[in-house]
């Protein structure tokens, strides 16, 4: 039976109509998965960055708190350096103290003499030579020749030989200088030093230790005593 033009009509509008669904059923599956791969794309996107910031923020945090380590390293070693420069400081204080009441002995002519008999004989003692020469303060000269006067034959009589000894009459010890004396061999090559400043700095190296431990205390970092 032969369709009518209304029949063809309706079966195109009819076909026409399931292309349309079939179409706009394909665009809305094509809409999903577009939606969906964009969704994990973004999720992947905004997990990536989000992990770059976190690796971001925590080399910032290391670097940070190495600044502060760095930092605060340096402020602990100024403290250290102002701590031993105020230790120095009153060292050096403490020995132009001494230095100050070692000017004072000269002064009291009985002490000094005694004090330069000994520092005269112990030079005997350190050259043990045939002939020596003593420098000495100008204003020590008498003093000076009556302590070796006197000493003379204690050595004499102690080590068994003479001894010749001269005060050297041109180059004398600065007159600024605490007191004591310089005692030379013959020909002025060795020397023994015994001003009362060499003596206090002799005596100072030797108690340091022990003048550190009365000021400042034992130190708890160290480990050995000797």
């Amino acid at each position: 039976m032969a369709l009518t033009d209304a029949d063809v009509q309706k079966q195109i509008k009819h076909m026409m109509g399931f292309i349309e669904q079939e179409a706009s059923e394909k665009v809305e599956e094509i809409d999903a998965k577009a939606e969906e791969e964009f969704n994990i794309e973004k999720g992947r996107l905004v997990q990536t960055q989000r992990l770059k910031i976190m690796g971001y923020y925590e080399k910032k945090e290391k670097q940070i708190e190495q600044h502060k380590k760095v930092q605060m390293s340096n402020l602990l070693n100024q403290a250290r350096l102002k701590v031993l420069r105020a230790r120095d400081d009153m060292i050096t204080d403490l020995l132009n103290e001494a230095r100050q009441r070692l000017a004072e002995i000269a002064k009291d002519p009985a002490s000094y003499s005694t004090l330069l008999e000994g520092l005269v004989l112990q030079g005997f003692y350190q050259l043990l030579e045939p002939k020596v020469t003593i420098r000495c303060r100008q204003q020590d000269v008498e003093m000076v020749q009556a302590a070796v006067n006197k000493i003379t034959p204690i050595y004499k009589d102690a080590v068994k030989r003479n001894i010749v000894v001269k005060i050297d009459p041109e180059r004398f010890l600065p007159s600024g200088i605490c007191g004591g004396v310089e005692v030379y061999n013959d020909n002025g090559k060795i020397k023994v030093s015994n001003t009362l400043e060499n003596r206090l700095e002799l005596m100072a190296q030797q108690m340091m230790p022990e003048i550190r431990v009365d000021l400042f205390g034992a130190n708890p970092n160290r480990r050995f005593t000797d």
